[in-house]
């Protein structure tokens, strides 16, 4: 019998056939009708200046649920009608995690708005953007909120 010995050992290198984790969260952009929408100065390592404000959604969270809460625990606000926007992908750099953020944006919050540890919340208008360090992709992720 003949053994393909380059296949098997072509397939235990290669492992662009595996699937990576894939690691869900969401960002949300509160706006108001004066044209001002709510971010975060992120001073976090990983994800450091300008964003909006989201998270991670829990295993057994659904998409919206984890939108209210994580919208809740970053800026003190509970948000409603939230409109989908669509979707932004991204791989770190040797974490292996393929990251997947569905993004949303309302108008509909009450409550008072709070800072966390992860940053200064507050409102901003397009024309403030270039005054702050900007996160990875924030254009990007703002044009599709818009």
């Amino acid at each position: 019998m003949i053994q393909n010995t380059f296949n098997e050992e072509f397939i235990k290198n290669d492992k662009s056939h595996v699937q990576k984790k894939t690691k869900l969260t969401i960002m949300c952009m509160v706006y108001k009708d004066d044209g001002s929408f709510l971010v975060e100065n992120r001073v976090k390592k990983d994800w450091p200046g300008l964003t909006f404000p989201g998270g991670h959604v829990e295993d057994d969270e659904y998409i919206t649920d984890a939108v209210v809460r994580e919208m809740k625990e970053e800026t003190g606000l509970t948000v409603s009608n939230l409109e989908p926007r669509g979707y932004i992908e991204w791989n770190n750099f040797g974490d292996d995690i393929r990251h997947l953020a569905m993004l949303f944006k309302t108008k509909s919050f009450e409550g008072q708005i709070k800072s966390s540890k992860e940053g200064e919340i507050f409102f901003i208008k397009e024309a403030d953007i270039e005054k702050y360090p900007l996160s990875n992709d924030f254009l990007k992720i703002y044009e599709l909120l818009k």
